[in-house]
C-alpha cells in the first residue's frame, strides 16, 4: 500500500522567483545524491513540477505546485518506503522553508 506525504509552504516570493529558488534546489540535490538513487527526473508543465525518483528497487513520485503565496507538494510512496515518510516529511519541509526565505539570496 503507498503512503502519501503532503507538505506546504507559505512564502511571498511569487509564482516565477519561488519555481527559480526549487528548480536551483532540486538540481542541487540532484547533484548531491547522484550516487544514492538509481534515477531521477523532473518535468515541469506550467508551475506544477513532477518529480520521480527510483532508489532502493523503488519508485516515489512528487508532484510540486508553486502558487503565488505558497508551495503545495505531494509525495506519494511505495509501500516499502513509506517506514521513511517521517524522515522525508521533514527533509522536505526542511528544504523547501530553506529555499523559500526571503532573507536567502538566490533569486
Amino acid at each position: 500500500m503507498a503512503n502519501t506525504i503532503t507538505v506546504t509552504v507559505p512564502h511571498n516570493l511569487g509564482v516565477e522567483t519561488a519555481k527559480k529558488r526549487l528548480a536551483a534546489r532540486i538540481e542541487a540535490l540532484q547533484r548531491e545524491y547522484v550516487d544514492k538513487v538509481a534515477k531521477s527526473d523532473v518535468t515541469w508543465a506550467g508551475d506544477v513540477a513532477t518529480i520521480h525518483v527510483a532508489a532502493l528497487g523503488q519508485t516515489a513520485t512528487a508532484q510540486m505546485t508553486v502558487l503565488a503565496d505558497m508551495v503545495r507538494i505531494e509525495v506519494q510512496l511505495p509501500w516499502l518506503l513509506a517506514k521513511l515518510s517521517g524522515a522525508l516529511q521533514g527533509f522536505i519541509s526542511q528544504n523547501a522553508n530553506d529555499v523559500l526565505r526571503i532573507s536567502s539570496n538566490k533569486s
